[in-house]
This record gives structure tokens, C-alpha cells and sequence, in this order.
């Protein structure tokens, strides 16, 4: 039997930060966490199509920083920051705390593994060919610098009766190699047959050399080598 791991939980806290950053008691753990939810489904629910990678949280005593990772800063700035005024207003009354919204934008979404998966989820919700979209995903990623990718789609590809897995990979993507960068994203296509799951994984480089792409998680990824332990005689 395969035991199936997903890449960021597998290399989140050796070599990727964690998604949320805030510490809480027994008592409001359950609370906060359900919050976190709430933020990131309203986010994702409000700006389908606004190239959103990632949503980070972080607490304090006084405030709950939100950061927007996207491709598209000003669909979500909006004209005069207006866009960015109107969100917080919502999350302060849908959280009922302080709320400051930040956004950073993602430089290459090419080799991002969430944006690829959604821009190939988009692309079947418009009828087109599963498999050339995954062909193009493939060579615009690989073009891009990454060192592999790997696409798998689940559901009935085609308008097929039946449903099926059908995946496709170029490079190398080592799962179980943890000083890999491996990313991992994952999107429902919504298609008049029923809903393709895409997963898109995405090797990056290695966090232990300076081949790693630059990308949002690239400071937090660089960890420094160790000097070899000398015996002394």
C-alpha cells in the first residue's frame, strides 16, 4: 500500500514556515484555528480568479495581520487602495477583531505549483483538451527554470462516463527528498460533467544550495550549511 504524503506538511517546520504564526491556550486554540478558516474561505471565495498562491496569519494582542500572496496585487488593491479598505472593513466584521491586510506579489506565478493547478483548472471549466492543457502546463513551467513538475487529474476527463486518474510529469520530482523544494497545489475544475481534480507538484530547486528559484518562501527556505566537526589530536 502506498502511503501518499503531502509535500508542504512534510517539510513544513524544517524547511518551510508555517502557514500561521500565532500561539494560543487550550481554551482558544479551537476558536482561532476556525478563524483562520473563515479568512482564508472568504479570501479564496471573494478573489476566484485573483491568482491568490497563499494566505499567511499572524497574530498578536492587538491585531490579526493578513498576507495575500498573489500574481494580481492590484485586482486586489484596487484603484486608491479602495479594494484593500472594503476586504478589511469585511474581516473585521465577519472576525470581529482588528484586521491590516497586506499583499506581496508573486514574481513568477509560472513555478508556482497553487497558480499552475488553478490556471489548468480554469482552462478545463472552459472545455479544453485535458491533455494539451497539461502539455502546455508542463513546457511553460519547465521553460520557466524549474527543475520538474508533475500534473495528476482525477474525474471524468472528456465528458467520459467513467471516471479516471490520468497524470503527466517532466524533470525529476523527488517526493521523499526533504532538502527539495517540492510544491505542491491543488484546485476542482467545475465542468458541466462534474468537478477534475488537479494536483500540480512542483520541484523549485534545493534549500540547501543556491540553485533554489526565487519565490515567497525563498528567504525562509535558505538554511546554512554547517561547518564539517574536526577532530582534534
Amino acid at each position: 500500500m502506498g502511503q501518499k504524503v503531502r509535500p508542504t506538511g512534510f517539510r513544513t517546520g524544517i524547511f518551510l514556515p508555517w502557514q500561521s504564526t500565532w500561539f494560543a491556550g487550550k481554551k482558544d486554540f479551537a476558536e482561532l484555528l476556525f478563524e483562520d478558516h473563515k479568512i482564508r474561505k472568504f479570501i479564496h471565495g471573494r478573489y476566484k480568479s485573483s491568482g491568490i498562491s497563499k494566505v499567511r496569519i499572524e497574530r498578536t494582542r492587538e491585531k490579526v495581520v493578513v498576507v495575500i500572496l498573489t500574481s494580481k496585487v492590484g485586482v486586489i488593491i484596487g484603484k486608491k487602495g479602495q479594494e484593500v479598505e472594503k476586504l478589511t472593513k469585511d474581516l473585521e466584521t465577519l472576525c470581529h477583531r482588528h484586521i491590516e491586510v497586506k499583499t506581496i506579489e508573486i514574481a513568477r506565478p509560472e513555478v508556482d505549483a497553487q497558480l499552475v493547478s488553478q490556471e489548468i483548472a480554469e482552462q478545463l471549466a472552459k472545455r479544453a483538451s485535458f491533455r494539451r492543457v497539461t502539455k502546455r502546463a508542463l513546457e511553460t513551467t519547465m521553460e520557466a527554470g524549474a527543475k520538474g513538475i508533475k500534473v495528476q487529474l482525477s474525474g471524468r476527463l472528456g465528458g467520459a462516463e467513467m471516471a479516471r486518474t490520468e497524470g503527466a510529469m517532466a524533470g525529476s520530482v523527488p517526493l521523499s527528498t526533504l532538502r527539495a523544494k517540492v510544491e505542491f497545489g491543488f484546485t476542482e475544475a467545475v465542468t458541466g460533467q462534474g468537478n477534475i481534480g488537479v494536483k500540480v507538484w512542483i520541484n523549485n530547486g534545493d534549500f540547501l544550495t543556491e540553485e533554489t528559484i526565487d519565490g515567497p518562501d525563498a528567504k525562509a527556505g535558505k538554511v546554512s550549511k554547517k561547518p564539517t566537526r574536526q577532530n582534534k589530536r
